[in-house]
């Protein structure tokens, strides 16, 4: 099951330093995604595209996350060659990440 059935997703970007933010569809999977979508999996499923570090900020009052990835944009929009320096396609290829859907559907269950 991909991640963008249940979240969307927006990139930013300032220097080297990709920003995406992570919104599930229902307010009730903020828990889910905080449990199954942690840093570790972001950079892996990235693989080399970053370079530095990933963090998670946690926004539960929005129920949303906010993923700060550094070193993930080539030399930054001014000096980057890639095809899409300031990384927006990213937001659309992180809703291509894989998530279990039965861990997901037994989370469903276990609320309603």
């Amino acid at each position: 099951m991909k991640l963008g059935a249940i979240a969307h997703s927006r990139a930013g970007d300032k220097g080297t330093i990709l920003n995406l933010s992570l919104i599930p569809y229902k307010e009730s999977d903020f828990k889910f995604l905080k449990e199954h979508i942690t840093e570790q999996k972001l950079k892996n499923f990235f693989k080399e595209r970053i370079k530095g570090t990933v963090t998670r900020y946690e926004l539960p009052q929005l129920a949303a996350f906010n993923f700060v990835l550094d070193d993930a944009l080539y030399g930054g929009v001014t000096r980057s060659l890639a095809l899409d320096p300031h990384g927006k396609a990213l937001s659309s290829y992180f809703l291509l990440m894989e998530i279990d859907k039965e861990a997901y559907f037994n989370y469903r269950k276990s609320i309603d």
